[in-house]
């Protein structure tokens, strides 16, 4: 008998350019394991008429010219393909990688820090153990050019989102909400999430040819505190172009 995982995806019309392959309902490892890697699968395949594949927590958005690939032919290499090789090695045509990610935790760079540790009752420096500690999938980019939705958040530290979203938060946040973490670009952006830091490291820059979107799904980002006197040193290295968060292949 087969387990739900070994279902093969549905298949939902996007619009007459889009179609959308849906492998789950949750946010779940292995599920978005399958989505980028069936995006990696499709990035590889000789296929006129993809115009490109964007990979989200548990479907990918597949969007396709209909004057040179028919829908028909589309579902058919899609389901093909399935199951998709999920091996971690690469992530929509990008290697997969661990990111050593600084941040400046509490202050004025993380305004809600002090409300999350009483919230919990903790204290600042166990909120931060806790969130530096653990280790980070990036799930997906989205909502803002850059802002990285990352799972493994610490349990104790599962936060509900703020009542009264901020209609502008600082560039490169690093905050959380429910069960999840995020690292925000260097825009302002509105937000619900719990402000814990902020980070030097441009996750988004359109003057970066090679790299404008320095993460990517199904990476790994580890955060490092460091001290606010550092903050300001690493920023304007960012800002001259230079890439200061560390990388190591997965």
């Amino acid at each position: 008998m087969k387990t739900a995982q070994a279902l093969p995806p549905r298949l939902l019309d996007a619009g007459e350019s889009g179609l959308v392959v849906e492998f789950g309902d949750a946010i779940d490892e292995q599920v978005n394991r399958e989505v980028i890697a069936l995006a990696d699968a499709l990035d590889a395949l000789p296929l006129a008429g993809i115009r490109e594949v964007v990979p989200t927590y548990r479907s990918l958005l597949v969007l396709f010219d209909p004057l040179v690939l028919s829908r028909e032919t589309l579902r058919a290499r899609v389901l093909a393909l399935w199951p998709p090789r999920a091996d971690g090695r690469q992530s929509h045509g990008t290697r997969h990688g661990i990111w050593h990610v600084p941040v400046a935790y509490g202050g004025e760079h993380g305004v809600d820090l002090d409300h999350v540790a009483r919230l919990h009752g903790l204290s600042t420096r166990e909120v931060v153990d806790l969130h530096s500690g653990a280790e980070y999938r990036v799930y997906m980019i989205g909502f803002a050019p850059g802002f990285a939705y990352l799972g493994g958040l610490n349990e104790a530290i599962h936060t509900s989102r703020r009542t009264d979203p901020r209609l502008k938060t600082p560039p490169r946040s690093v905050s959380i909400g429910g069960r999840q973490a995020a690292v925000s670009p260097p825009l302002e952006i509105p937000s619900g999430w719990h402000l814990l830091g902020q980070t030097p490291v441009r996750s988004y820059d359109p003057a970066r040819a090679e790299r404008p979107f320095l993460f990517a799904a199904g990476d790994t980002i580890r955060f490092t505190p460091i001290p606010h006197a550092e903050y300001a040193a690493l920023c304007r290295a960012a800002e001259a172009g230079e890439i200061v968060a560390e990388w190591e292949p997965a």
